[in-house]
C-alpha cells in the first residue's frame, strides 16, 4: 500500500446528518426537516478545506445512503475522504434538532447515533498511516465518548511518539455521551497530552469545577503548549508555554513577542511564571446570531488556519472570531469562511475599530471595507 499524501490538517471524529426544523416549535410540533451535516472535526475539516488547506477527515459511516450524502458533502468542500471507512452492519448516524439554540428554553435535540458506524471506530479498523500524514491532528473529546474503542484510538493517536503530528484537541464536553461519570478525568488525561487545547470556560467548569476564569483553566492544565480558553461573548485567552511555544515556533514559525511577566486584560492578573512565554485575551465580535451551533468549531478553525500560517498569537485568536461570527450568522453547523485577504484586513485593525464592529448575516460573502461591515 502506498503511503498517503501528506495533508496540512487531518481531523478525526464523527460526523452525523442533521434535520433542521423549517419552523420553530417541538419536535413533536415541527411537520418537516431540511438536510444537512454535523459533526465537530468535520466541520473543522470542512473549513479548513474551503480556505485553502490540503485538509483530510478520517471516520466511517455506513453503507447506505446518508453515508453517500456525508463523504459527498464533505468531499464538496475539497476535504480528503479516502480514509473514511464504510461498516456494512451498522448504520450512519443522525439527530434532529429544534430551531433554538443549545441551552434556550425549549431546545430539544434526538440523538440517533449509538451503534453507529463511527462509534465503531477503533484502531483496528483505522487507517493509522493516514491519520498521522498531518501536519496538525486535530480531536475532540466527542470522539472520546462515543466507546470504549474510540477513546482507546484516540489514546493511541496521542501517545508520544518520533513523527506525531502536532496535535489539536477540543474538549467538547459533552455529559449526556459519557457512558458514565469518568467522562471528566479522561477528558483532562486527554486535553494533558495535546499540543494545542480549546476549552470553554464554561465547560472547564461543568466537566472540572474550575472557576475563577482563565488563569485557574491554565493551573490546571499547564501542560499544553497552547490553551486557548473561549470566554463566550467576552473573547478568548491563549495561554503559550516556553517550552511548548519553542516547538509550536519551530513547525510554525510565528512572532510570539511578549515576555514572561505579561497581564491578562481577561483575568486582570499578572502572571510571572517561569514557564509562560505569553499569554493574550481578544475580546469577541459583536455579532447578529442566527444560530450558535458550530461556533466553537469555526473558531478552532479559524485559530488552526492562522497557525498554520505563522501569525502573531493575537491574529490568530481574532481569526478564530472572524471564523466563529461566520458560522453565527448562519443557520446550520457550517459556513464558508471569510476570505482569507478580507479576514487579514479585519485581523489587522486597532484595537479600537476591532472593538466597534458589528458582523452581520451574508458578512463572509463580499470582500468591503472594514467600515461596511458595521450594522447599526
Amino acid at each position: 500500500m502506498n503511503a498517503p499524501d501528506a495533508v496540512d490538517v487531518v481531523a478525526l471524529g464523527e460526523s452525523m446528518v442533521t434535520f433542521l426544523p423549517t419552523r420553530p416549535g417541538r419536535l413533536a410540533d415541527v411537520p418537516s426537516f431540511d438536510r444537512a451535516i454535523g459533526g465537530a472535526e468535520s466541520n473543522v475539516a470542512c473549513g479548513l478545506a474551503a480556505a485553502g488547506f490540503a485538509v483530510r477527515w478520517v471516520s466511517r459511516v455506513g453503507a447506505d445512503g446518508f453515508g453517500d450524502h456525508l463523504v459527498e458533502t464533505i468531499a464538496g468542500y475539497g476535504v480528503d475522504v479516502s480514509a473514511v471507512g464504510r461498516d456494512a452492519s451498522r448504520p450512519t448516524g443522525v439527530y434532529f434538532r429544534t430551531a433554538g439554540d443549545r441551552g434556550s428554553d425549549g431546545h430539544e435535540v434526538a440523538y440517533y447515533r449509538a451503534g453507529s458506524a463511527a462509534s465503531a471506530m477503533s484502531v483496528a479498523d483505522v487507517d493509522l498511516s493516514a491519520v498521522r500524514a498531518g501536519r496538525v491532528l486535530h480531536l475532540s473529546g466527542i470522539t472520546a465518548a462515543l466507546s470504549s474503542g474510540c477513546l482507546e484510538l484516540v489514546r493511541e493517536l496521542m501517545t508520544p511518539a518520533p513523527g506525531r503530528p502536532l496535535v489539536s484537541f477540543d474538549v467538547n464536553h459533552r455529559a449526556g455521551l459519557w457512558r458514565d461519570a469518568e467522562g471528566p478525568r479522561v477528558l483532562l488525561e486527554l486535553a494533558r497530552g495535546a499540543d494545542i487545547v480549546f476549552v470553554g470556560e464554561d465547560e472547564a467548569e461543568e466537566a472540572w469545577g474550575i472557576t475563577g476564569g482563565p488563569a485557574a483553566v491554565r493551573r490546571v492544565l499547564p501542560e499544553p503548549g497552547v490553551l486557548v480558553v473561549k470566554q463566550g461573548g467576552r473573547g478568548a485567552t491563549a495561554f503559550v508555554s516556553a517550552a511548548g511555544g519553542g516547538g509550536l515556533v519551530a513547525q510554525f514559525p510565528a512572532p510570539l513577542g511578549g515576555s514572561t511577566h505579561a497581564t491578562s486584560a481577561a483575568t486582570g492578573d499578572t502572571h510571572s511564571r517561569p514557564a509562560e512565554a505569553h499569554v493574550t485575551f481578544v475580546p469577541a465580535l459583536s455579532v447578529d446570531v442566527v444560530a450558535t451551533t458550530g461556533a466553537g468549531d469555526a473558531f478552532a478553525a479559524g485559530f488552526l488556519s492562522a497557525t498554520l500560517r505563522g501569525l502573531p498569537v493575537k491574529d490568530r485568536l481574532r481569526h478564530g472570531h472572524l471564523w466563529a461570527a461566520a458560522a453565527l450568522t448562519v443557520p446550520g453547523d457550517l459556513a464558508v469562511p471569510p476570505a482569507r485577504a478580507h479576514a487579514d484586513r479585519l485581523a489587522a485593525l486597532d484595537d479600537d475599530t476591532w472593538g466597534t464592529l458589528r458582523l452581520g448575516p451574508g458578512w463572509t460573502q463580499a470582500d468591503r471595507a472594514p467600515e461596511e461591515v458595521r450594522t447599526p
